[in-house]
């Protein structure tokens, strides 16, 4: 299996970022880590290896992309207006470098949007946000609203609200979408979620299955047993779904 190490200075960003490759044909994955993750966390837990046969076979190309969670949702000195700015910046740096660095490494015309955890928070995010990109979203383990206080999971917005973050909170700008052009490339995505029945962030995801299924965009919603929200299960579900 071909395996390549990328780094290289962001415009968007202003810092080095760095990504992992793992396959050499197929449709495209983008790959999200979780909260506390990084681009290498994919292949440590083991989910790389969980669906080996699929990169070798040339089904799948994985780009494990590096997360910037503590410039943006996590970081607690700064004021949420600017936490919400830098995961802008962010998507930028999706938008205007990897996915032209994907596209032009391998020019089959699907990529998949994926994630686990808070990871899958940005799957769905831009997927739902730039669905012209994307053929298929697998989000695993997700939250859609990252204003909730759920358990002892917090709002990341301390209570914070603007247009940005409306504007990046699935949960919220959906059901106010009208644009027929953006609706109709939903509508012809694949979408995938899957949740634990004892995630605390379950009733949030059948909140956004039901938003899906008001604006006539098909989906599987798929519940697991348990919490269902570590790599033991992602490494059941990736085979599956991806």
């Amino acid at each position: 299996m071909i395996r390549e190490y990328h780094k290289w200075w962001s415009d968007k960003l202003q810092r080095d970022m760095e990504l992992l490759v793992f396959g050499h044909a197929g449709a495209k994955v983008l790959v999200f880590p979780t909260r506390d993750g990084r681009f290498y966390e994919y292949e440590n837990l083991g989910i790389v290896q969980a669906i080996k046969h699929k990169i070798e076979a040339g089904h799948l190309q994985l780009y494990c992309v590096d997360s910037i969670y503590s410039e943006s949702f996590y970081c607690g000195w700064a004021h949420p207006s600017g936490r919400i700015l830098r995961h802008i910046a962010y998507e930028q740096y999706l938008l205007d470098e990897v996915i032209p660095f994907m596209n032009k490494k391998n020019p089959h015309e699907c990529i998949i949007s994926h994630g686990v955890s808070l990871g899958a928070y940005h799957a769905a995010n831009i997927a739902f946000r730039h669905p012209h990109l994307f053929k298929k979203l697998a989000a695993f383990s997700g939250r859609y609203d990252l204003t909730l206080s759920v358990e002892n999971f917090s709002d990341l917005l301390d209570g914070f609200y603007n247009e940005d973050i409306y504007f990046n909170t699935p949960s919220h700008f959906l059901p106010n979408l009208e644009n027929e052009e953006h609706l109709q490339h939903l509508r012809a995505m694949d979408i995938v979620l899957v949740i634990g029945a004892e995630d605390p962030f379950l009733q949030n995801n059948q909140e956004l299955s039901t938003i899906l299924a008001d604006k006539q965009i098909n989906h599987q919603l798929i519940v697991w047993d348990g919490r269902a929200h570590r790599g033991h299960y992602w490494r059941r579900m990736s085979p599956l779904y991806l």
